[in-house]
């Protein structure tokens, strides 16, 4: 499993790099036809792109563990499921709010 994530971690960091790269690339050009440059774009993009994915992973494995055990307790016990799946929702919730801090990262 550590090593599935690590992956994962790995070809999203690429990825947001191969896209921060030719979009500086592309700010470069066009900042050196204006005359002034804008390093800071590059970041932009790496900075939301792991905070969604370093978010989303830990949701992801948050809700797989919260929603093996909360169906466990609820098949033990059906008045249970009242107290268990908020619990899910909370886990889900942070992945939208980093999504949401991703789009004010990248508005800034």
């Amino acid at each position: 499993m550590k090593k599935l994530v690590t992956l994962a971690l790995l070809a999203l960091a690429s990825c947001a790099a191969a896209v921060a790269a030719q979009d500086a690339a592309a700010a470069t050009a066009t900042a050196a036809a204006a005359g002034a440059s804008t390093p800071v774009q590059a970041w932009k993009y790496i900075s939301a792109a792991l905070a969604v994915g370093f978010a989303c992973l830990g949701g992801g494995l948050a809700v797989g563990k919260l929603g093996a055990a909360a169906m466990g307790a609820i098949a033990e016990d059906a008045s249970l499921s009242g107290k268990a799946l908020p619990y899910l929702g909370l886990a889900e919730g942070i992945c939208l709010w980093v999504f949401l801090v991703a789009l004010l990262i990248l508005m800034i």
